[in-house]
């Protein structure tokens, strides 16, 4: 069950419509997780600074269990992310951090218990 959060100091109406929608796609098919179970919250319009200067800027936050947890992996699922958000938020990719936490099954809730039991 990957969680995929994207903060940006764009303004929304310089997101693309359904960007939302295009990051669960990629996120289900760059984590090989079926797209009903991916979670996506994007927040724009955010005051932020990423490397010392204030220039129009994005961090994506990647959670999941099982598929996040070494470098290896980290460092293919960074190299598509950053193809996804440098063409859908036009942002050169130094203005784009992400950050990958792996989560264990009894750290996420759902249907009044967790994965573990699911």
């Amino acid at each position: 069950m990957p969680f995929v959060e994207l903060d940006t100091s764009l303004p929304a109406e310089r997101l693309p419509p359904g960007l939302a929608q295009t990051l669960c796609a990629a996120a289900a098919d760059i984590l090989g997780k079926p797209a009903e179970r991916v979670n996506v919250t994007v927040r724009s319009g955010l005051p932020m600074v990423l490397s010392g200067t204030a220039e129009p800027c994005a961090q994506l936050v990647v959670s999941s269990i099982g598929v996040v947890g070494t470098a290896e992996q980290n460092q293919r699922h960074s190299a598509r992310f950053f193809d996804v958000l440098t063409a859908q938020l036009g942002l050169g990719q130094e203005r784009i951090v992400i950050r990958f936490y792996p989560l264990e099954p009894w750290q996420i809730g759902k249907n009044r218990t967790v994965m573990t039991f699911l």
